[in-house]
């Protein structure tokens, strides 16, 4: 038996590492289940794909769809194409995506229209936010989806309002923290930490990609500004996505505690977190980690898909409005952010109950 397993960008690589390794695990035990990985290429900067397969010990990619930019339609329809070659050259039994990146959603359309049965790891979590590519991916890859793989019971609970049936939702966790626990012991310092002498719980990290904050150069230098002026000078490490560096090109936006740094890999980066005072952040993923690391999190967003990170863990959503912006840092800075806890199956265990399932649907358990 073959599963096809697809990874396109950076969050999809810390979730397919700990499905493989359970996959080689069960291998070795002579079950008879294969896999062939195919990396679409929509992350193509080294520090936001190859880094993760050189860290995290998976094996490079069967193939590479080599789709690179474009806009979301280009994205989209590149993958398809390549991904329809592809699967038509290499017989699966199944084809699992993660997370809901373009990627997940073009390969999970390409794979049902070629009457393959799709597996969706992180399905079922929504944001309600529209203006957001990655819900829309969710809400199609998901209407079209067999077996639906979970991280939350909100999750499985959005799911059954749509209709799925029990049997075909499996509640087994977050392969995310899988990757976490796994490397915990694995994290180093990145360079940044001698070159700028920082000292733990004395820095903050910060990460800004979302269109809504970065997509218009006067909310993009209104929100940068404002967080510098309430660190209380504490050192800012700003590792820049590549959406975010082509907006900041011409603003030459410069304060005194603010860091500019290249993307860093899986390690360098989740050292930085672990040891920060807090994290200010518009990623869903850094969420997860940061509530698992027990560091407090300033989300600039409006709503989230990991409701679990705000009402067990250390995150607190924002949106970018200055007055709760403002008020976020003066309960960080006087001591008083709550203390989270980590959510049910955030164990470090899913991977193998996904695969454990999986043997159970393709008939080899």
């Amino acid at each position: 038996m073959r599963i096809t397993i697809v990874a396109g960008a950076r969050p999809n690589f810390m979730k397919i590492a700990p499905i493989i390794a359970a996959i080689n695990l069960h291998k070795e035990k002579g079950i008879d289940l294969e896999y062939r990985l195919v990396h679409t290429g929509q992350h193509y900067d080294k520090n936001l794909s190859d880094t993760f397969f050189e860290q995290l010990n998976i094996p490079y990619p069967h193939a590479n769809l080599g789709v690179k930019s474009g806009t979301q339609a280009e994205q989209t329809a590149a993958i398809m194409i390549g991904f329809e070659k592809e699967l038509m050259n290499n017989l699966t039994n199944l084809v699992l995506v993660v997370g809901d990146v373009t990627s997940t959603m073009a390969c999970a359309i390409v794979a049902k229209k070629l009457w393959l049965k799709v597996v969706h790891v992180e399905a079922g979590i929504r944001s309600g936010d529209l203006t957001m590519p990655e819900e829309i991916n969710r809400m199609v890859t998901d209407s079209i989806t067999d077996y639906f793989f979970t991280t939350s019971e909100y999750a499985n609970d959005n799911l059954k309002k749509l209709g799925v049936e029990d049997a075909r939702i499996f509640f087994v966790g977050n392969v995310m923290i899988d990757t976490l626990k796994k490397n915990e012991s694995r994290f180093f310092k990145p360079t940044i930490w001698n070159e700028l002498a920082l000292s733990p719980k004395r820095y903050f990290v910060m990460t800004l990609h979302r269109p809504s904050n970065v997509d218009e150069t006067q909310q993009l230098v209104s929100l940068i500004s404002q967080i510098c002026k309430l660190s209380n000078g504490l050192p800012i490490i700003f590792p820049v996505h590549p959406r975010t560096q082509n907006m900041l090109e011409d603003l030459n936006l410069s304060f005194e505690n603010l860091h500019y740094t290249q993307p860093l890999g899986y390690l360098e980066f989740n050292y930085l977190v672990k040891n920060a005072f807090a994290v200010i952040t518009d990623s869903g993923g850094i969420t997860e980690e940061t509530t698992v690391m027990n560091i407090p999190c300033i989300t600039l967003r409006n709503s989230t898909e990991r409701p679990e990170t705000c009402i067990l863990g250390t995150n607190l959503l924002v949106g970018n409005d200055p007055e709760k912006i403002e008020s976020a840092f003066e309960t960080l800075f006087s001591g008083n952010w709550k203390s989270g806890e980590t959510p049910p199956l955030w164990d470090g265990k899913s991977a193998e109950r996904i695969v454990k399932h999986l043997l159970t649907i393709l008939g080899l358990s």
